[in-house]
Formats: structure tokens, C-alpha cells, sequence
């Protein structure tokens, strides 16, 4: 298949960057002075420079409800990995195509095609797990010590190739920016930490560990990827596309099954359940409620964390379609083979809501909680079809007695705030910013709270929050320079008090640096270059 120009352009950069030697196919450094290469906040930063990026090129998938979910898992596991300190920024991709990775940083990205692909969340967590062990080995950054030494860091090589998509005229839309971001993802995201044998080996051993430590089936490790070799071997013969990306990047052999196995039976009948052997689901009463083990893992009889993964799953097959129209069609091609179950029944009335139907996502919300009485998704999804509909006083009191019961849970308040905004007065801006305030200090790396803000403050008549906000907005997903415009526009106002300066005067100084470096690498932002 004949590859787009924009395409081979930064697959060239990627293999100059990730071209293989001799010393990567011998076992990971013992004390390896790889942590000299870049520093901890080094780190950080370009994995935070990556995921503004990918944010840019609108290939994340921000969703509050979806987020919650994986980073209420993805931070249980880095609890019980070997490294608890080690800080991990858990996020969802919109491809559905099977992946997953860890980059620079502890970022850690999730295809919702991995999480339609498995049964369980358990089978989820085998793969992050992985992920996680990748990071605390350092295993990304002993492959940049390997392959970068005495030349620029490998991550920079990376973000060259996303300013060669950003100079192409590349968009969220177009098939460029998608090219560049699939391309980046294949190729960089992976293939920087390099899987080799050994790499693989420890990443599965000390996976597994963690898995046990944190409450989940250790059996679902091998059992995804049976799943995901029984993939590769129904796409033998095909095109190499059709391949999981997964299968790519980390190899899955009969021999690595079945060492998948063995390990996990070795942790079976003594499931980390004592506070001696350093696990957690013995001691859950100890943990916060986001970290407790959950029922849905090996416990008889359970099934809310069961029916809450089928919640998730659906809800991305729904925000991963390419509109809500084809993901409803999906759900009529879904039920002419077998009824939908509860879980598939959610996902449609979600497609309903998005697709502008209201009435016909409030009768599938207000069915299923006939059935699921006072879960929140649903309370909030049929909150959200009232409002659609134009029931304001109905959506209202569900919303209210939502924020009263959680008020800071991110999900309902980010819902109620979008939904009050949608109303464009100032008394609905005052109270989204009231339901907001709670929230803040502990957003601001969140994109989607950052835009609800704005807006929020946009129409309650409140200028330099709602600029402060847009500006924030703006760096999170990938636009620093025009965040630092944005910034340098509104310390120019006359009406700044003192504390209002301060703030703007302390994000200018912050974002600056990064500017300066995407500039070095001659990343610039389009819309400004026009």
C-alpha cells in the first residue's frame, strides 16, 4: 500500500531516531545511568509536551466519565507497583485500533479499542499493568540513553515529527494531522522503549505482581493476549493494517502466553490479601474509596464492577465512532444478531443523547434504572436528556440533588456546568461557576474543566477568569503560543487587580519556556503563522 507523503516524511525522522544497534538486544543495564539523561522534571515536561499534542490533533479522548474510570484503575495499579512514588498520568486515545503505551513522564495512553477488545476490566488492567512495570523499570528511558547517547534526546525527534505535521497544514479533520498522529503513535510511542525480549519478559513478570497486589485476576493478563493472538491469527494473509497495533509493538508468542500462565497460577491461592506481603486487597478499608479493590475481581457474586466496565466499554464505542449516527447504526447491526444487553442499551441511548435525540435517550435511561436504580451514570445521562429536551426544571433538580450528594465529583459538575452554559445568561454562568470553584485548584491540567470555566465565566460577565481559563485551555490542548498571546493580551487590561495580575504575570513566566522550546524545534503554531 502506497504510504502518504506526510506519512514516510515522519516515519524517516522516527527510524533516523529509533534506527536499532547491536546494544539493544543485550538485558536492561543493572544501575544504568539512564536517569542522567533527563531529569525527573525533564521527564515530565516532554510528556506533557506530547499529550498537549496529541490534544491538538484531537486524537485524545477526553471524557469525564470514561477519565475517572482509568485513572481510578490506572492509579490502583501504580499504588502496588515497586515504585508508588512514581508519578503516572493515565489518558484515553480515540483510536480503535489495539494498543497501548507508556511514554517519558509515567504518560500512559489506552486505545478504546484495547478496552473494546476485552471482557473484563481485570483484562485491561493486565495490559496497563504492563505498561506501568515499563515505566518504573525505565525501560523508555534506557532506550533513549541506548539509541540517543551523545546526540538529542529521542522524545525531541518525536515532536519534530509532529512539527513536519503542523507545517503540512494538518488538522483534527484532515488526513494529514490523522496520518501524522497515527504514525507518531505506531511508530514513536512504542517503538522508543524498543521491546526486547528481556524488557517484555520483566514488564509481564513484575506486571503481574502488581496485579496481584492490587486485587485484580492475575489470569486476565494471558487471557488477553490469547484474545489478541487469536486476532493475529484470523488476520494472517491480510493486509499488515489489519494487524493489532499491540501485536506489533509487543510480540505475543504461544512461549509468552504460556510464561503469562505459569506466573499467574504462582500468585494464585495467595492473592496479595495480607498487609506483609505489601498487597492492598486485603487491606482495603485502609485505602481511599478510588483504590479499594472493587467488587468485579474474583469476588463471588459480584457484579457492580462488572456492570460498570459494560458501562465503559459502551460509552467508547459510542465517543469513538466517527458520529453518533454510525455508532446507532452499530448498535442496530449489534441487535439484529442478539438483543442488546444492559450494557449495549446504554451505549445506544448515549449515541441518542449525542445524536440530538433527547426523548429517546431519556425512555433508555429512565428503562435502565429500572433495572440499576440510583446509578450515577445513568442519573446523569438522563439529567442530560431532560435538559436536551428542553425540561430544564426537571434536569435542574436531578443535577442539583447530583452536585449535593457529590460536589466534587468531576463527571456531574462538568455536566451540570456545560449544560447551564448551553442556556447563554448570566445568572446560569454564576451558578456553573459556583458548582466550578470547587474543582479548580486541582484542574489545572485539565482541558475540559479549563473550557467549561471559560465559557462559564464568558457569559456570567466575568472577562479575565473567562480569559485566564481560554488561555489554559488553549496550552492544555497544544497551543501554547497562543495561550502566551492570549496572556500577554489580558495583562494589558486596565481593570486587573492585584491578585488577577499576579496569576497572569506567573503563567506568562511558566509557558514561556515551553514556547521557546517548541520554537527550538521549530514547532509553531499555524493559525498564528497565517
Amino acid at each position: 500500500m502506497r504510504m502518504r507523503p506526510l506519512s514516510a516524511a515522519i516515519a524517516m525522522v522516527l527510524a533516523f531516531a529509533f534506527a536499532p544497534s547491536a546494544a539493544q538486544q543485550r538485558l536492561p543495564d543493572i544501575g544504568s545511568s539512564a536517569d542522567t539523561l533527563l531529569a525527573p522534571a525533564q521527564q515530565e515536561e516532554y510528556g506533557q509536551m506530547l499529550l498537549a499534542q496529541l490534544r491538538h490533533y484531537d486524537y485524545v479522548l477526553d471524557d469525564p466519565l470514561v477519565d475517572t474510570w482509568l485513572r481510578g484503575l490506572g492509579n490502583r495499579l501504580a499504588a502496588a507497583s515497586d515504585q508508588p512514588a512514581q508519578p503516572f498520568t493515565f489518558f484515553m486515545m480515540k483510536d480503535r485500533s489495539i494498543n497501548a503505551f507508556a511514554t517519558l513522564g509515567g504518560y500512559i495512553g489506552t486505545n478504546a479499542g484495547l478496552v473494546l477488545a476485552a471482557e473484563t476490566e481485570d483484562e485491561v488492567a493486565g495490559v496497563i499493568a504492563h505498561e506501568v512495570a515499563h515505566v518504573t523499570q525505565a525501560h523508555v528511558l534506557r532506550s533513549v540513553e541506548r539509541a540517543q547517547r551523545d546526540s538529542i534526546p529521542l522524545l525531541l525527534a518525536m515532536l519534530g515529527a509532529v512539527a513536519v505535521a503542523s507545517q503540512s497544514g494538518g488538522s483534527s479533520s484532515g488526513d494529514a494531522g490523522m496520518a501524522a498522529i497515527a504514525s507518531l503513535q505506531g511508530l514513536a510511542l512504542q517503538r522508543q522503549i524498543d521491546y526486547t525480549r528481556s524488557n517484555e519478559s520483566e514488564a509481564d513478570r513484575l506486571g503481574m505482581r502488581t496485579l496481584s497486589r492490587s486485587g485484580y485476576d492475575t489470569a486476565a493478563m494471558a487471557r488477553m493476549f490469547e484474545r489478541m493472538q487469536a486476532m493475529s491469527r484470523t488476520n494472517q494473509g491480510g493486509e499488515r493494517e489489519r494487524l493489532p497495533d499491540y501485536m506489533r509493538t509487543h510480540p505475543v508468542t504461544t512461549t509468552r502466553i504460556s510464561e503469562t500462565r505459569q506466573l499467574a497460577e504462582q500468585y494464585r491461592g495467595h492473592q496479595a490479601g495480607s498487609f506483609a506481603t505489601g498487597g492492598l486487597a486485603g487491606n482495603s478499608l485502609l485505602l481511599p474509596p478510588g483504590l479499594r479493590p472493587g467488587p468485579g475481581h474474583g469476588e463471588a457474586g459480584a457484579t457492580d464492577g462488572t456492570i460498570r466496565f459494560g458501562w465503559v466499554r459502551e460509552r467508547l464505542r459510542v465517543l469513538s465512532a466517527n458520529t453518533p449516527r454510525e455508532a446507532i447504526a452499530e448498535y442496530g447491526r449489534l441487535g439484529r444478531s442478539a438483543p442488546l444487553d444492559d450494557a449495549q442499551r446504554y451505549g445506544l441511548a448515549v449515541a441518542q443523547l449525542l445524536a440530538g435525540s433527547g426523548a429517546e435517550a431519556a425512555r433508555g435511561f429512565e428503562a435502565l434504572l429500572a433495572t440499576h436504580p440510583d446509578d450515577t451514570w445513568l442519573l446523569l445521562g438522563l439529567a442530560q436528556a431532560e435538559a436536551r429536551q428542553g425540561r430544564h426544571a426537571a434536569a435542574d433538580a436531578r443535577f442539583e440533588a447530583l452536585v449535593r450528594r457529590m460536589p466534587r465529583n468531576r463527571a456531574v459538575v462538568l455536566a451540570y456546568a456545560e449544560v447551564l452554559a448551553e442556556r447563554n445568561n448570566a445568572e446560569a454562568g454564576r451558578r456553573a461557576q459556583d458548582i466550578l470553584r470547587p474543582l479548580m485548584a486541582a484542574s489545572g491540567d485539565d482541558p475540559v474543566f479549563q473550557r467549561t470555566f471559560a465559557r462559564a465565566s464568558e457569559i456570567a460577565g466575568d472577562p479575565v477568569r473567562a480569559g485566564e481559563a481560554w488561555a489554559e485551555s488553549a496550552y492544555l490542548n497544544g497551543r501554547a503560543e497562543q495561550a502566551l498571546m492570549q496572556l500577554n493580551t489580558l495583562r494589558r487590561r486596565d481593570d486587573l487587580d492585584y491578585y488577577a495580575r499576579a496569576r497572569i504575570d506567573a503563567r506568562i513566566a511558566a509557558i514561556t519556556p515551553t514556547v521557546l522550546e517548541l520554537r527550538r524545534q521549530g514547532i509553531r503554531d499555524p493559525d498564528l503563522r497565517k
